[in-house]
């Protein structure tokens, strides 16, 4: 049997490139070898695309080491446009050589210029087929402030927040202070389009907004601030049905986070394990996670999501359910929470990495 030829393709351009290739070292670690012939893609932080080496350990972050894709990590690669598949490499001393066609493109970029459609509108001009959302779904999904007006739009219920773009924060600062302000304290100042909790700042004092303002735009000039909801946070993941069928949903995870971090941020969720808590299954009643299941999938079919996504809810003290957001590519290490919750639905990582590429080659590109 022809195996089929799929290229990882990780690293990027955002802020999040250390933890896309922590992604693919899990998947290149896992991938079922003797269905797939594996052809592994870095994307340098300058956005060169290089052939990676084949090997799980050059990508994980290990203590002291964040991986890196660099120019010198092998020959640069070429997608061309109208020749769907196909792959080339250049070197400046030579002609281009081919590296050969491939099925299915599997990227695992995280952030802006990947996880935002970008990247998903260059496979569709070339006309390969790639796991996961779309443009439109891909680029709503990234931007917090309008997978929030998608959502509520839908009828899903969304926490409240303010919007900050560049051109306000320049021209009516007062103002926008003031309608944080009214969203109470303590709020949460993050980057728009980015994800990991990467420059995420909680703020209890109003005076310390415009730092955390300041940060925030060091990864994204668009801000939101969204106001601090007490309650626990608990996770569902999604995963696309085949053919006509509904999005099949998990069952519930949740993260406590030690006292030594004020949330979940980054480093607690890449550096500091031990002092975190995953619960799966969640400890919600029945009827509570009965709606988180149904309102995943419902914010997966509002912004038209496709492959895979991560719904991401508060449980109110109150007992309310509220949708905080989703993510089109979650992480996907063997220990992220997406495939965590699906392993204990008794579908394994390797199992997983099969289901999301064989939807992906039942489905064409271009309108749909």
């Amino acid at each position: 049997m022809t195996r089929t030829r799929v290229a990882v393709v990780f690293g990027g351009k955002s802020s999040e490139h250390a933890i896309s290739c922590a992604t693919a070292a899990g998947v290149l670690a896992a991938i079922d070898r003797d269905r797939y012939d594996v052809v592994p893609v870095g994307v340098t932080q300058e956005g060169r695309w290089v052939v990676a080496a084949d090997d799980p350990d050059r990508w994980s972050i290990t203590p002291g080491r964040l991986p890196e894709v660099t120019a010198a990590d092998g020959q640069e690669v070429v997608l061309p446009m109208g020749a769907a598949g196909a792959l080339a490499v250049t070197d400046p001393a030579q002609p281009p050589t081919e590296l050969g066609d491939v099925d299915v493109v599997l990227p695992l970029l995280h952030g802006p210029f990947g996880e935002d459609g970008t990247i998903q509108g260059l496979l569709e001009l070339a006309g390969v087929t790639y796991v996961g959302s779309g443009v439109l779904a891909s680029a709503v999904g990234m931007d917090k402030h309008f997978m929030k007006v998608v959502l509520a739009e839908a009828g899903i219920p969304v926490g409240p927040y303010v919007p900050i773009t560049p051109r306000r924060w320049r021209t009516d600062r007062d103002g926008a202070i003031a309608a944080v302000a009214e969203l109470g304290l303590p709020v949460f100042v993050k980057p728009a389009r980015a994800g990991s909790s990467i420059g995420i700042v909680r703020v209890d004092d109003l005076a310390d907004l415009p730092a955390a303002v300041e940060e925030a735009q060091r990864h994204d000039p668009k801000v939101l601030v969204e106001a601090g909801i007490a309650g626990r946070e608990i996770e569902c993941a999604v995963l696309a049905g085949r053919g006509d069928e509904p999005p099949r949903t998990s069952g519930l995870g949740e993260i406590v986070v030690g006292s030594e971090h004020p949330f979940y941020d980054y480093e607690a969720k890449y550096f500091d394990a031990e002092h975190l808590d995953i619960r799966i299954p969640a400890d919600v009643p029945p009827e509570v996670a009965r709606r988180m299941r149904h309102l995943a999938a419902a914010t997966f079919e509002a912004l038209g999501c496709e492959g895979l996504g991560r719904v991401d809810f508060f449980y109110t003290t109150d007992g309310d359910v509220v949708v905080n957001e989703i993510n089109t590519m979650p992480g996907f290490t063997p220990y992220s929470m997406y495939p965590m919750l699906w392993q204990a639905e008794g579908l394994s990582y390797t199992d997983l990495l099969t289901e999301l590429i064989e939807l992906a080659r039942e489905r064409p590109v271009g309108l749909r």
